[in-house]
């Protein structure tokens, strides 16, 4: 991918974010009464931890929704909207990142990313009007889903067993691969993180597993603000969680990506899963409730 393409790519990124910035910004000044003092360092702590693993390929959605569960500082009728608006700015940091870090073709990146932002918004108009009880559900069966995927690839099973070397989809698997990251991007919006699943994607096409980094990044760079803008107007998010995230996720983004590059992750990802699957448990007993 060369230089004028990425900083075409970095240039629109960074408008439609400032666009999405400005939505955000008006709303939280217009309903400032939902700035109180509760559960501040637990989201602040959350934020920075979450995006700092997401740098490093873990994905942020699903501890994001085991950390707001573990401390009640969050509902969990906003959870998709709260995920999708707080994350969408350390995210678009991340794809700035790691846009031209890696080498891939321009045509397979931005029809994979245009897919995604298609599937964001039709999934973001349908999950903001759901019913708590029907979040709850769908928030422990992505958990799930995404236990299973991150076990698989943590055993290289699957798509994950795969060593693609390909830099670019042509035809039918390029097909594929916009039909599947618009599903993926539309599964977003209900709290399914888009990174483990993308990159088993890549691998089943047989493209080289570093090239998902910049596709799942800037899927949900692009994708983010679209979805975020329509849960913003619907008012389905939790405000304060949301700016929270956001302040202290960029931080956690820079300390991942300028000191700390790498880390053993394995036992972490593993105990990450067991987090999953018993947040999951949590969302399926809050649901049989309501």
């Amino acid at each position: 991918m060369n230089m004028n393409s990425v900083t075409i790519l970095r240039i629109v990124l960074s408008a439609w974010t400032l666009v999405f910035a400005v939505y955000l910004i008006k709303d939280c000044i217009k309903h400032k009464e939902d700035f109180d003092g509760k559960h501040m360092v637990a989201l602040a702590i959350i934020g920075a931890v979450t995006n700092f693993l997401d740098t490093l390929g873990i994905g942020s959605f699903a501890t994001t929704q085991a950390g707001f569960k573990f401390t009640n500082s969050s509902p969990d009728e906003t959870m998709p909207g709260t995920l999708n608006v707080g994350d969408t700015i350390p995210v678009v940091t991340e794809a700035l990142l790691f846009f031209g870090l890696i080498d891939i073709d321009p045509i397979t990146l931005i029809a994979l990313l245009a897919a995604a932002v298609i599937g964001a918004v039709v999934g973001a108009g349908i999950v903001s009007k759901w019913p708590v009880k029907q979040v709850r559900i769908a928030l422990g069966a992505a958990l799930i889903f995404l236990a299973i995927v991150m076990a698989a690839r943590l055993l290289g099973v699957g798509p994950f067993g795969a060593q693609g070397t390909a830099t670019a989809l042509t035809g039918v698997k390029l097909v594929i691969g916009v039909v599947i990251n618009c599903l993926l991007g539309a599964l977003m919006t209900i709290g399914v993180g888009l990174y483990a699943p993308c990159m088993a994607l890549v691998g089943a096409l047989g493209m080289n597993i570093s090239a998902a980094f910049p596709i799942m990044m800037g899927s949900c760079a692009f994708l983010m603000p679209s979805a975020g803008i329509r849960f913003i107007r619907e008012g389905k998010y939790d405000r304060k969680a949301s700016i929270m995230l956001t302040i202290f996720g960029v931080i956690g983004v820079f300390i991942a990506y300028f000191i700390v590059k790498s880390l053993p992750l394995t036992i972490l990802t593993w105990v990450i899963i067991a987090v999953m699957l018993f947040t999951s448990f949590t969302f399926f007993k809050d649901a049989s409730k309501a």
